[in-house]
């Protein structure tokens, strides 16, 4: 027969041998007492995780059953039925009955961001914070009436600028199936006047060390090209160029200084960037070539070539 019998502290301790750690059995939920063999507890409730696991990585395993309660929902944890197979109309008509209207919205919208940020390979942390933003502008009705898909590429493209990880607005823009460009500038300057979240402006320095990664260019590279696109914005020689449009012309105009074998249909894949607009740009860069680079690079002579190549 077992006994339970805790110390001055309260604590489960063997009588005869209270110093002594005591072991759980777990297979059989008893506390036993290592010395004498005593059981000092039975039916000790396992806390551990209900299935096993063979992650190695981070220890143990927490979770239990189901995952974590969304805290941008209303509603309390349910169980859901797969729609697979017979089970289909069963679980159309569970989802209905378990989420509210408005829980079903959320849930919908933020299965559109999670959509679009991973054909834009977004992080977690842009993710959350779009379904946040999201959730915000449900909650003060300002964008009621327009458009989910964009609605949610508005808050995906903010996000992504207070993450530090920028797109373009034509980036976000390819991403959506079904709203226009005119659709998504609308529901971004609806959120900003809204909520009042502040948007940096984007520059060329945003853009450069992705496009130079995607284009395999080495650091020193991204150095001077970002050289070149900065010094073209602050001596006005390329007025009236988005920064990604500068981004992919600096790229190209170092590459051909440095004679690397990039051409501007490559650039122009990477940036989302015309290759005749690239050629422009670079074309009106070209006189100021001795301001933009520095001594060394324009003595090669490269550049000389620049026109007559192409």
């Amino acid at each position: 027969m077992s006994r339970k019998n805790t110390g001055a502290w309260g604590r489960m301790c063997c009588p005869q041998h209270p110093d002594v750690a005591l072991v759980e059995d777990y297979r059989a939920g008893d506390t036993v007492c290592p010395e004498c063999g005593l059981v000092v507890g039975n039916r000790v409730i396992d806390v551990g995780s209900e299935w096993r696991t063979f992650s190695d990585d981070n220890g143990a395993d927490p979770s239990r059953v189901g995952a974590a309660e969304n805290p941008l929902l209303s509603g309390d944890l349910t169980t859901s039925i797969q729609f697979t197979g017979d089970n289909y109309d069963m679980a159309r008509w569970q989802q209905r009955m378990g989420n509210s209207s408005s829980d079903r919205a959320l849930i919908h919208a933020f299965g559109v961001i999670r959509l679009m940020a991973d054909r834009l390979n977004a992080s977690q942390a842009i993710i959350d914070r779009a379904n946040t933003l999201f959730k915000k502008m449900t909650d003060s009705r300002a964008l009621r009436g327009r458009s989910t898909e964009a609605n949610c590429a508005a808050c995906l493209y903010i996000a992504c600028s207070q993450e530090g990880a920028v797109r373009s607005f034509k980036e976000i823009c390819a991403v959506c199936q079904s709203a226009s460009r005119k659709q998504i500038g609308k529901s971004f300057k609806l959120i900003i006047r809204a909520v009042g979240t502040n948007v940096d402006l984007i520059t060329t320095g945003d853009f450069m060390s992705r496009f130079c990664s995607n284009l395999d260019l080495d650091h020193k590279t991204q150095q001077i090209a970002t050289t070149v696109a900065r010094q073209a914005v602050d001596l006005d020689i390329v007025a009236g160029r988005v920064p990604v449009t500068v981004a992919a012309a600096a790229i190209y105009f170092t590459c051909q200084a440095l004679a690397i074998d990039k051409s501007a249909k490559d650039i122009g894949d990477v940036a989302g960037v015309a290759e005749a607009t690239i050629k422009q740009t670079c074309k009106t860069m070209y006189p100021s070539r001795e301001r933009l680079l520095t001594p060394e690079i324009v003595a090669k002579g490269h550049l000389n070539q620049f026109y007559t190549m192409r």
